[in-house]
């Protein structure tokens, strides 16, 4: 493609890091640079404890760990979202609840929550979608009546706001990622955040297989041992070093997203106003870290045609998520056709267009071109 979906990107110091911690002799896990992301994400994000991790999935893994989730707990979640936020839960045993989404915000639709409650429920797994926050105050009041646990899904939020409130420090647990698709960037990446100060410690055990090594290394006990379940969820510090370079440039990146986000916004609002197309929505309160811009088509043939003719002028844009609820696994807790009417309509008309620090305004001035020629027949 002439134009990808995304693009990886240099933005500082990144590969000068990289060869500080090859020479530091210390490029495993919670090295010098690890050390250093842990403590600008807590400072930023005004978290009690933030912990990378070698993706946002085992984030989420670490969360249904620490919540203690076991065969015949549910959780409620959306079904329009990444297949890591069910399977996280599902690993551990959960029957999974999904709730339809918001039209507007294509967020869990906080109303259909309290609903969805029953004895068994455990978590309340919301996904902020797009880099735009769930209304998380209802769903924050609803836990704590029912007496829930709340993991946010943020792999998409890093650095956005509900309402002064960075996202995934509002629930118990929250999650971040750094894929390449993502906002700040290490390839392959994740952070957990810890909230509740019930999980800090145990956080640290299970995501060093299940030892007490951090103590260790801190010099609280002179030797180390198995003490819990655990994994290897621990990032390379040779990540680290590339991700630590992304965060000290964390506003730069910014304002670069908000620049491509602003654009496509202007150029294609007279589409939008014709009816032809919907427009990404954001919330009062709210502020989006500006992760992705999609847009909306009136039917899924509109859709998969344009998609197919931005392919053939080398323009790659994307649809996503087929609905979690409708997989075979899905089907498997007894979902049919038609039961998240909102979720079926939204991922079948959905497109993602290319978003990614380095785009450049000729490339989308294209895609936009492209946009209208299609949308206005003239393709």
């Amino acid at each position: 493609m002439r134009i990808p979906f995304n693009r990886p990107f240099l933005v500082g110091k990144e590969l000068y890091y990289i060869a500080q911690s090859v020479l530091s002799g210390h490029t495993a896990g919670d090295g010098m640079f690890t050390k250093k992301c842990h403590q600008l994400l807590q400072d930023k994000f005004g978290a009690k404890k933030v912990l990378l991790t070698h993706s946002c999935t085992a984030a989420l893994e670490m969360a249904a760990i620490l919540c203690g989730v076991t065969q015949g707990d549910e959780v409620i979640l959306p079904s329009f979202t990444f297949v890591s936020t069910a399977n996280a839960f599902y690993l551990r045993g959960a029957k999974l609840v999904f709730v339809d989404i918001r039209p507007d915000t294509l967020n869990i639709d906080e109303t259909k929550i309290e609903q969805a409650v029953s004895e068994q429920t455990k978590i309340i797994a919301p996904v902020h979608y797009a880099g735009i926050a769930c209304e998380m105050d209802k769903i924050m009041d609803v836990a704590q009546r029912k007496e829930l646990l709340v993991v946010e899904d943020a792999a998409q939020g890093v650095n956005a706001k509900y309402h002064e409130k960075y996202l995934g420090t509002i629930g118990d647990i929250g999650a971040y990622s750094f894929h390449e698709t993502k906002n700040f960037i290490c390839g392959e990446g994740g952070a957990i955040v810890i909230n509740n100060d019930q999980f800090i410690e145990r956080a640290e055990i299970i995501r060093e297989k299940g030892t007490n090594r951090s103590k260790f290394f801190r010099g609280e006990v002179d030797k180390y041992t198995w003490v819990d379940i655990g994994s290897s969820y621990l990032p390379s510090d040779i990540l680290a070093a590339f991700l630590y370079a992304q965060l000290e440039n964390m506003e730069t990146i910014n304002i670069r997203r908000a620049e491509i986000f602003s654009n496509y916004l202007v150029a294609l609002k007279p589409l939008a106003d014709e009816g032809r197309l919907q427009l990404p929505f954001i919330a009062q309160g709210c502020r989006s870290n500006n992760h992705m811009f999609y847009i909306l088509l009136n039917d899924e043939n509109t859709r998969n045609g344009l998609m197919d003719y931005l392919k053939s002028k080398g323009i790659l844009a994307v649809f996503h998520y087929l609905p979690l609820h409708l997989s075979p696994i899905g089907r498997s807790f007894g979902y049919y056709d038609g039961d998240l009417p909102q979720t079926e309509s939204i991922s079948r008309r959905l497109l993602r267009l290319p978003f990614f620090y380095d785009l450049k305004q000729d490339e989308q001035d294209e895609i936009v071109e492209c946009i209208y020629a299609y949308l206005k027949g003239k393709a």
